[in-house]
Protein backbone atom coordinates (compact mmCIF):
# COMPACT_ATOMS: atom_id res chain seq x y z
CA UNK A 1 0.00 0.00 0.00
CA UNK A 2 2.92 2.34 -0.56
CA UNK A 3 0.76 4.67 -2.69
CA UNK A 4 -1.75 5.23 0.14
CA UNK A 5 -1.48 8.63 1.81
CA UNK A 6 -3.88 10.32 4.19
CA UNK A 7 -5.35 13.70 3.38
CA UNK A 8 -3.64 16.30 5.58
CA UNK A 9 -6.98 17.37 7.08
CA UNK A 10 -7.69 13.83 8.24
CA UNK A 11 -4.24 13.69 9.84
CA UNK A 12 -4.77 17.07 11.52
CA UNK A 13 -8.29 16.36 12.79
CA UNK A 14 -7.93 12.77 14.04
CA UNK A 15 -5.69 10.28 15.82
CA UNK A 16 -4.90 6.77 14.57
CA UNK A 17 -6.33 4.09 16.87
CA UNK A 18 -5.52 0.99 14.86
CA UNK A 19 -5.57 -0.60 11.44
CA UNK A 20 -8.43 -3.07 11.20
CA UNK A 21 -7.86 -4.69 7.83
CA UNK A 22 -8.99 -2.54 4.94
CA UNK A 23 -9.28 0.61 7.02
CA UNK A 24 -7.42 2.80 9.41
CA UNK A 25 -9.61 3.47 12.43
CA UNK A 26 -9.22 7.04 13.65
CA UNK A 27 -10.66 9.04 16.56
CA UNK A 28 -11.74 12.58 15.74
CA UNK A 29 -10.20 15.31 17.91
CA UNK A 30 -13.57 16.72 18.94
CA UNK A 31 -14.58 15.81 22.47
CA UNK A 32 -18.19 16.84 22.01
CA UNK A 33 -19.02 13.48 20.48
CA UNK A 34 -17.55 9.97 20.45
CA UNK A 35 -16.64 10.24 16.77
CA UNK A 36 -14.69 7.65 14.81
CA UNK A 37 -13.58 7.57 11.20
CA UNK A 38 -12.72 4.66 8.93
CA UNK A 39 -10.35 5.38 6.05
CA UNK A 40 -9.85 2.62 3.47
CA UNK A 41 -6.14 2.18 2.84
CA UNK A 42 -6.45 2.49 -0.90
CA UNK A 43 -4.90 5.21 -3.05
CA UNK A 44 -6.96 7.66 -5.08
CA UNK A 45 -10.38 6.51 -3.86
CA UNK A 46 -13.08 9.10 -3.30
CA UNK A 47 -16.29 7.06 -3.56
CA UNK A 48 -17.41 3.70 -2.22
CA UNK A 49 -18.10 2.65 -5.81
CA UNK A 50 -14.39 3.21 -6.57
CA UNK A 51 -13.54 0.25 -4.32
CA UNK A 52 -13.46 -3.30 -5.61
CA UNK A 53 -16.50 -5.43 -4.71
CA UNK A 54 -14.41 -7.24 -2.08
CA UNK A 55 -13.22 -3.95 -0.57
CA UNK A 56 -16.83 -2.69 -0.53
CA UNK A 57 -17.78 -5.80 1.45
CA UNK A 58 -14.87 -5.29 3.84
CA UNK A 59 -15.80 -1.63 4.35
CA UNK A 60 -19.37 -2.64 5.22
CA UNK A 61 -18.11 -5.30 7.63
CA UNK A 62 -15.63 -2.96 9.32
CA UNK A 63 -18.21 -0.15 9.55
CA UNK A 64 -20.64 -2.50 11.28
CA UNK A 65 -17.91 -3.78 13.61
CA UNK A 66 -16.93 -0.24 14.61
CA UNK A 67 -20.54 0.93 14.97
CA UNK A 68 -21.35 -2.00 17.28
CA UNK A 69 -18.24 -1.33 19.39
CA UNK A 70 -19.02 2.39 19.65
CA UNK A 71 -22.61 1.71 20.69
CA UNK A 72 -21.42 -0.79 23.30
CA UNK A 73 -18.86 1.65 24.73
CA UNK A 74 -21.11 4.73 24.77
CA UNK A 75 -24.62 3.38 25.18
CA UNK A 76 -25.66 5.90 22.52
CA UNK A 77 -29.25 6.10 21.34
CA UNK A 78 -28.19 6.46 17.72
CA UNK A 79 -25.09 5.68 15.71
CA UNK A 80 -24.72 7.96 12.68
CA UNK A 81 -22.75 6.56 9.74
CA UNK A 82 -21.89 8.81 6.81
CA UNK A 83 -19.49 9.12 3.91
CA UNK A 84 -19.85 12.69 2.65
CA UNK A 85 -16.53 13.74 1.15
CA UNK A 86 -17.60 17.15 -0.08
CA UNK A 87 -14.58 18.87 1.47
CA UNK A 88 -12.14 16.00 2.05
CA UNK A 89 -12.33 14.01 -1.18
CA UNK A 90 -10.46 10.97 0.14
CA UNK A 91 -12.98 8.24 0.98
CA UNK A 92 -13.65 8.13 4.70
CA UNK A 93 -16.63 6.96 6.73
CA UNK A 94 -17.75 8.75 9.89
CA UNK A 95 -19.20 6.68 12.75
CA UNK A 96 -20.62 8.97 15.44
CA UNK A 97 -22.37 8.13 18.72
CA UNK A 98 -25.34 10.44 19.33
CA UNK A 99 -27.67 10.84 22.30
CA UNK A 100 -30.42 13.24 23.30
CA UNK A 101 -28.87 16.26 24.95
CA UNK A 102 -25.54 16.10 23.14
CA UNK A 103 -24.40 19.28 21.37
CA UNK A 104 -26.76 20.05 18.48
CA UNK A 105 -29.01 17.00 19.03
CA UNK A 106 -30.76 15.99 16.78
CA UNK A 107 -29.01 18.16 14.19
CA UNK A 108 -25.83 17.22 12.35
CA UNK A 109 -22.36 17.44 13.87
CA UNK A 110 -20.81 18.97 10.74
CA UNK A 111 -20.30 22.69 10.87
CA UNK A 112 -21.74 23.03 14.35
CA UNK A 113 -19.78 25.23 16.75
CA UNK A 114 -16.09 24.79 17.45
CA UNK A 115 -14.34 21.51 18.12
CA UNK A 116 -13.50 20.94 21.78
CA UNK A 117 -10.36 18.89 22.31
CA UNK A 118 -10.28 15.97 24.71
CA UNK A 119 -7.53 15.78 27.29
CA UNK A 120 -4.79 13.24 26.63
CA UNK A 121 -6.20 11.08 29.45
CA UNK A 122 -9.74 11.23 28.01
CA UNK A 123 -8.43 10.32 24.57
CA UNK A 124 -6.41 7.43 25.94
CA UNK A 125 -9.34 6.10 27.99
CA UNK A 126 -11.86 6.32 25.13
CA UNK A 127 -9.40 4.74 22.70
CA UNK A 128 -8.75 1.84 25.11
CA UNK A 129 -12.49 1.21 25.56
CA UNK A 130 -13.09 1.22 21.81
CA UNK A 131 -10.16 -1.07 21.07
CA UNK A 132 -11.28 -3.42 23.83
CA UNK A 133 -14.82 -3.51 22.43
CA UNK A 134 -13.43 -4.41 18.99
CA UNK A 135 -11.70 -7.47 20.38
CA UNK A 136 -13.95 -10.54 20.45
Amino acid sequence: MSDFHLDERIVRDSDLLTKIGLCELRLMKDGRWPWLMLVPQRPDVSEIVDLTPLDQTMLTFETTLVAEALKKVTGAEKINVAALGNIVRQLHVHVIARSKGDPNWPGPVWGFGTAEPRSADETKALAAKILDALTP
